[in-house]
This record gives C-alpha cells, structure tokens and sequence, in this order.
C-alpha cells in the first residue's frame, strides 16, 4: 500500500543508549529485514538522531556530547551508504526546540545539529562535508 518504507529509527539513543558497537549491527539487521520482507521497495530514513547540549564535549564520546553526536551520524551514515535501496535520509533534526520537561527532555529536544538560535554544533560541519562530497 506504500512506495516507499520509512522508518525513524534511534539505534544507539533510544536503543542500546550510548553503546553504538551494540547499536549498529541490530541497525543492520533491521533494515536487511525489512529489504527481505519487501524487496523491491526504496527505503528512506525519516528520522534519527541524538540529543547533544551544545558546547559538551567529552574525550570518551559520552551521550550528549558533540563528540558522541558527531560518532552516532558517522557510523550511521556508513551504515546507510552500504544499502543501494536505502534512497534517503532526514536526519532529526535540523535545530533544537522547546518541549515539555521530562526524563529525557532537559531544556527541549536536544537533537537538532544547530542550536534554537540557530549556532552550529560541531557535527553541522561533518554533514556539510558530506553533502559537498556527494
């Protein structure tokens, strides 16, 4: 009923929290299921990302660090690049903004890779690598 399979998916923050080595290979298997289940349909990357406080920064990559978020997109970019029926990709989220207060909310959703005044976190200049490359 669909052309096209988009998933949001959170390997490494939502799952396996912080433990991409744990992440990435269940990130990999999903998607070779889904391709199995319906192999002649593209998928597309509606949403993944991790909440990063700008201006953290940690030399063992912790969760919330730019060091970590710049990590997570890396290795899911790797990740993606290996599938030619994986067709796109919208990372969450271009910048932070406000939400309600809660255990994993502190100040907002932290996932943008600009801040809500619209500063560049240090994984906006891996992206735009990227991209200037494709």
């Amino acid at each position: 009923m669909c052309d096209i399979i988009c998933l949001n998916r959170y390997y490494g923050w939502y799952i396996d929290h912080g433990y991409l080595d744990a992440a990435i290979p269940k990130l990999c298997a999903e998607i070779e299921r889904w391709h199995e289940k319906y192999p002649d349909k593209p998928i597309m990357f509606s949403e993944f990302g991790v909440d990063t406080v700008s201006g953290m920064h940690s030399l063992y990559k912790n969760p919330y660090s730019e060091e970590f978020q710049a990590q997570f997109y890396r290795e899911h970019f790797a990740v993606l690049d290996r599938y030619e029926y994986i067709i796109g990709e919208h990372l969450w989220n271009f910048a932070d903004f406000a939400t309600g207060n809660n255990i994993r909310r502190i100040d907002g959703n932290l996932k943008g890779i600009f801040t809500r005044d619209r500063r560049p976190k240090s994984v906006a200049f891996e992206i735009q690598k990227r991209w200037l490359e494709k």
